[in-house]
């Protein structure tokens, strides 16, 4: 038998695990590995159906926020 682990979805939990620690306690260092994570997890994301779905959804935020300036 044979498991494969999809490294999108461990990205993801170890994120959430990251976020759920008490802000405080972060180093420097702790934080850049965070944001680093974060990086990496979306460029994996992003050519997905899902990845594509999100870009779309944060233009259209972003698109009614603009028009909601003028």
């Amino acid at each position: 038998m044979v498991l494969s682990i999809n490294v999108a979805v461990l990205l993801a939990v170890i994120i959430v695990v990251r976020l759920q620690r008490r802000t405080q306690a972060r180093k420097r260092s702790d934080e850049q590995l965070t944001v680093l994570i974060v990086l990496v997890f979306g460029v994996l994301v992003a050519p997905t159906a899902f990845g594509q779905w999100v870009a779309d959804m944060a233009g259209q935020v972003a698109e009614s926020i603009t028009d909601s300036g003028r």
